[in-house]
């Protein structure tokens, strides 16, 4: 069972959410908080596997509390899917970058959150068609942004392969897509990924898109 915590300030929202992911055999509403810094004194007793939160809170917002989640449970922390009306792009980099491993508006259908809950419980990204678009939009109205020569240097130890993996990961591609672009197997796709993620210190392909941005890698 995929335990999950609800944060967000309405009410009404996390009552919905709660009857969506409870319908699901395998995922389970274990607690909730209406604001961040609530569900940061919550997460020092209880343990779940996913958070999902809202950005735009009372007090601290999502952001400043997916850092302090990050920063009391470092390694053991659990998992962050963000969910909410805002998917510009400033807030899809910004989630990705304070440690968020999936990002959706509310827009998204109830299949899609049970399915981004799963994927992101089980390590991987989750990130969904419009914020995909909002950090490809990120990339292309800012080419000239200076990459950072700490993260360049990173991602300059890579293999031509692993690098062109990952610059189709930043272009929004999944591993079967990217099989299918340069003919590969997607195990190999998921091998090239997995070791890009530890030679840059990336925790999940979520992280390593954050990272690659602020290296300068295009997609």
């Amino acid at each position: 069972m995929i335990t999950v915590m609800l944060v967000d300030d309405q009410e009404m929202l996390r009552t919905g959410l709660k009857v969506i992911i409870n319908a699901q055999p395998d995922l389970e509403v274990v607690a909730e908080a209406g604001e961040g810094i609530t569900a940061v004194h919550l997460l020092e007793s209880t343990t779940v596997d996913v958070v999902l939160m809202d950005l735009n809170m009372p007090g601290i917002d999502g952001v400043e509390t997916i850092r302090r989640i990050r920063a009391a449970h470092g390694s053991r922390s659990p998992r962050i899917l963000v969910l909410t009306t805002f998917d510009q792009d400033d807030n899809v980099l910004a989630a990705l970058r304070a440690g968020a491993e999936g990002f959706f508006s509310k827009g998204a259908s109830p299949a899609e959150l049970a399915d981004g809950i799963r994927r992101v419980a089980s390590g991987e990204h989750a990130l969904s068609p419009t914020a995909i678009d909002a950090l490809v939009v990120h990339v292309s109205e800012d080419p000239v942004s200076p990459a950072d020569p700490e993260k360049e240097a990173l991602f300059a130890a890579l293999t031509p392969r692993e690098h062109e993996v990952v610059e189709l990961i930043v272009a929004g591609l999944d591993n079967a897509e990217i099989s299918r672009r340069i003919f590969i197997s997607p195990f190999t796709v998921k091998t090239h990924a997995n070791r890009a993620m530890m030679k840059v210190g990336a925790r999940d392909r979520a992280q390593l898109v954050s990272l690659a941005i602020q290296a300068g890698v295009r997609g």
